[in-house]
């Protein structure tokens, strides 16, 4: 039996020692330790000092229902008690097939089949899979090419990873399927293609058009896109853009898929963001806020035209599969998890609240360092610059100082856990869980106020 370790000291050891965290400096938990997270209550986390953050991130845009529901806890240990795992490779069960009917009633049109996952990376990469092969069986095999935009991320395994825009960590294992194109993101903040109009042309998505006649009508199968996109910071699409997809797509036959691992279960105040921006999808891939994070799942929802060709004889199998995809615990959880956003109106929470939020994010506009504030729903973001006025961005080294010296600590210390982020241009990631009000929201401003009025100071003193 595992004797519990009492002291945290023992634990940061151990820690240092054994763990290798994703997407972790290990040379940087080595000189200055391993923040350690005991546990967790509605909208707060408190580390093994017994210190209380409000969890600005939902952990990684997961925990919606927020921390410490013991409904859920139970949902998994009954699911345990009855059947702890069984697969869904030619079986059913019960917590599986409830849970593929709820996600169903709840998806728009006509997405009523459900192929789970263990997380988003597989999810999207099973949306790629089964296009590749959905059209194969109709007849069209040259279509395999997807598109996704410019810096979106979409997973990290070599598949999702080529669907992945962010160059720094894509480089170090390419070349990578030369399937994948990209075509650019919706950064309103600083768009070349319209800066020059002052106002929005939809030229990014036209782009989309351009360069499916350059690639070829006939070889491409899907385009895949968040509806609002997490790299870059938040990057609402401007009005009209997400029509203007549809119809591109409709026009050359190809598949549309919503990426919802991030913006899907209410972050948007909707069940998906797809609801929001008023876009139907051939498939929506999820994770994350399934579950509220209480246990690994994803999946993809598929509408039934792309199914039909997988019902006609014996051999139209889709040739693909999880372990762990659909596990009847995780699957129990998600249950569990839905019916606790249904009843306590967490989607409701989100609308209601939206204005605060906006309000909260507008005033820190005019602090020293915001370029832009942006976003919607319960997911915002903070981007930064040197000079307001030309919208130059740091140095590199600047950058590292900012975030990591000297924004980073203040905030955390200040008990606020939000998300530095300079995979593209530098910007402070707000998700906070979705039973968060007015009293949580003020405090991330008065929070960033602080943290960025002390740089400022800070920067000019270096």
């Amino acid at each position: 039996m595992n004797t519990p370790i009492n002291d945290p000291s023992d634990l940061m050891a151990l820690g240092q020692r054994h763990l290798w965290g994703h997407f972790t400096n290990l040379s940087a938990v080595q000189r200055l330790g391993l923040p350690i997270i005991d546990h967790g209550d509605g909208a707060y986390v408190y580390d093994t000092d017994g210190k209380r953050y409000l969890d600005g991130l939902s952990g990684l845009f997961t925990v919606n229902v927020g921390h410490g529901r013991p409904e859920l806890a139970r949902a998994a240990a009954d699911q345990s008690e009855k059947l702890g795992y069984f697969p869904l490779w030619s079986f059913g069960h019960e917590p599986g097939i409830r849970l593929a009917a709820k996600l169903a009633s709840l998806a728009p049109g006509d997405l009523n089949r459900v192929f789970f996952t263990v997380g988003g990376g597989e999810a999207v990469e099973s949306a790629w899979k089964l296009a590749v092969q959905y059209f194969t069986n109709i007849g069209q095999p040259n279509r395999r090419k997807v598109i996704s935009r410019y810096y979106a991320y979409h997973g990290t395994s070599l598949g999702a990873l080529s669907i992945t825009g962010i160059p720094a960590i894509r480089e170090p294992f390419e070349p990578l399927f030369s399937w994948a194109i990209k075509v650019p993101n919706t950064s309103q903040y600083r768009c070349g293609m319209c800066a020059e109009q002052n106002a929005c042309s939809l030229d990014c998505a036209d782009e989309v058009e351009r360069t499916i006649l350059r690639e070829g009508p006939e070889t491409i199968a899907m385009v895949v896109m968040e509806p609002v996109q997490n790299t870059g910071g938040a990057l609402v699409p401007p009005p009209g853009y997400w029509k203007r997809i549809r119809e591109i797509c409709d026009k050359y036959g190809i598949l549309l898929v919503s990426d919802e691992v991030i913006c899907g279960f209410g972050r948007l105040g909707y069940w998906f963001g797809c609801e929001r921006f008023e876009y139907q999808p051939d498939m929506i891939t999820f994770a994350k806020g399934v579950t509220s994070g209480y246990a690994p799942l994803g999946g993809v929802i598929v509408s039934d035209r792309l199914a039909a060709p997988f019902l006609e004889g014996e051999s139209a199998v889709f040739l693909h599969g999880l372990t762990f995809g659909g596990h009847p615990v995780s699957c129990a959880v998600a249950l569990a998890n839905i019916e606790v956003m249904e009843r306590e109106d967490l989607l409701g929470n989100v609308r209601r609240n939206e204005a605060i939020f906006d309000e909260v994010m507008e005033s820190l506009r005019d602090l020293p360092f915001v370029g832009d504030v942006r976003g919607c729903g319960y997911f915002r973001v903070v981007e930064l610059v040197k000079d307001k006025a030309t919208k130059q961005s740091f140095t590199d080294d600047e950058c590292n100082w900012l975030l990591r010296d000297e924004l980073s600590p203040h905030i955390y210390n200040a008990g606020l856990i939000c998300r530095a982020d300079d995979r593209a241009d530098p910007v402070l990631v707000l998700s906070p869980t979705l039973v968060c009000g007015e009293e949580e929201l003020r405090f991330i401003g008065k929070v960033l106020t602080d943290a960025l009025t002390h740089a400022a100071t800070a920067f000019t003193n270096r």
